[in-house]
């Protein structure tokens, strides 16, 4: 398995698939406020839906075509012309066609079959590339579809000149073993970029999307906290950290500091708390408790930590009022408290700590006032 990874862009989709989350209602003003911050941070492109899904859906397109912006704007389109042309007129530089593959789709969804799904997509592709824009063909559930009948489908569509094809994990049934594979024989099979659409159903999607552009995708769909359909997508930061961990290079081009924000701005407008355990940004991300744990930190905070905070303009934390505590800790507290303790005084404090959280939770007020000497804890109680 190779593990470079070209260039690569981000699909930011929050205002499209993240609509489709149960607290996503955004306004107009809430897309422009979200797409502002995207932009800000750096993502290539900006995915919205499409604009024949109600009024309000083809104004907010229109509004943001019109918004200063360096990303791409997108829509995402069922394979049908009168969409394309739409979608056309609102001003996008792409179009994301997508039609369902597998039979589930082809039965359930639209009722075509392979032959007509080609000349279908082929002539809406035809007429998008003489408009010049940017055109993906995406085959919907293609993990669940067979696969000779997808890869027809793509090489038809590549030879029409399509800028990417789009691989979608629809319903979160792929591994990163079987995502790895289906790219890589796909880049051996179109030459065209590709696309990357993940559902996190089963826990997959941030693997799957690093497996994928390790196997040669070039474009990864993400939400912002990875919000969805149901258990959502792969999401911005997570993808971040990700990339982060395996080379900070793949990421600079991004305003990392802006993360955090965007993820409070997304959080808020769907009336949720970010996770505590999300990537970065999580409230305990970077907090550190256990003794081992915080002396190593304290003295090289790379011994427990990959990634940086402060490359995100965060800080870690490092958590003295339970019983867990290490001297160590008890004697960063002490200096940063301007109090010079002699190491048998710490010791001391440190084991009276240890007593006191042993009977009741407690506060850094509670490490503070045994380190002023002003909470004398004994073997029998408090003094």
């Amino acid at each position: 398995m190779q593990n470079q990874i070209a260039g690569f862009n981000i699909i930011e989709s929050t205002l499209r698939e993240g609509e489709q989350f149960e607290g996503g209602h955004f306004s107009t003003e809430d897309k422009l406020e979200i797409a502002a911050a995207l932009d800000a941070f750096g993502v290539e492109y900006l995915e919205l839906t499409t604009p024949i899904a109600s009024p309000k859906s083809e104004a907010d397109l229109r509004a943001i075509a019109r918004m200063p912006r360096q990303f791409r704007l997108l829509t995402h389109i069922r394979a049908r012309m009168d969409e394309a042309r739409l979608a056309v007129d609102c001003g996008v530089d792409g179009v994301d066609i997508y039609i369902g593959t597998s039979a589930y789709m082809r039965q359930y969804s639209h009722g075509r079959s392979l032959q007509e799904i080609i000349e279908t997509s082929r002539e809406i592709v035809v007429w998008l590339k003489s408009q010049g824009i940017e055109t993906r063909f995406s085959t919907e559930d293609t993990f669940r579809s067979n696969l000779a009948d997808v890869f027809t489908v793509y090489r038809a569509m590549d030879l029409e000149g399509v800028n990417r094809v789009g691989v979608a994990d629809t319903v979160g049934i792929a591994d990163p073993m079987r995502t790895y594979n289906l790219i890589s024989s796909l880049r051996q099979a179109v030459d065209c970029d590709i696309e990357f659409h993940g559902h996190n159903d089963s826990g997959c999607a941030i693997a799957n999307a690093l497996c994928a552009l390790q196997a040669g995708a070039t474009h990864i769909d993400t939400t912002v906290l990875g919000i969805g359909e149901r258990n959502g997508i792969t999401s911005l930061g997570g993808l971040i950290a990700r990339l982060y961990t395996i080379n900070r290079d793949l990421v600079r081009k991004y305003d990392l500091t802006m993360l955090r924000e965007v993820e409070q701005l997304v959080a808020a407008k769907v009336g949720i708390e970010i996770p505590f355990n999300t990537p970065i940004t999580g409230r305990t991300a970077f907090h550190h408790k256990a003794g081992v744990h915080t002396n190593a930190v304290l003295q090289n905070p790379t011994s427990y930590e990959a990634i940086d905070p402060a490359d995100f303009g965060i800080g870690r934390s490092i958590d003295l009022a339970h019983r867990l505590v290490g001297w160590n800790a008890v004697r960063d507290r002490a200096a940063s408290l301007g109090l010079a303790l002699s190491e048998d005084t710490l010791r001391e404090a440190t084991r009276q700590i240890k007593a006191l959280a042993d009977e009741r939770r407690i506060t850094i007020e509670d490490v503070d006032a045994v380190l002023h000497g002003t909470l004398v804890v004994t073997e029998v109680g408090l003094s």
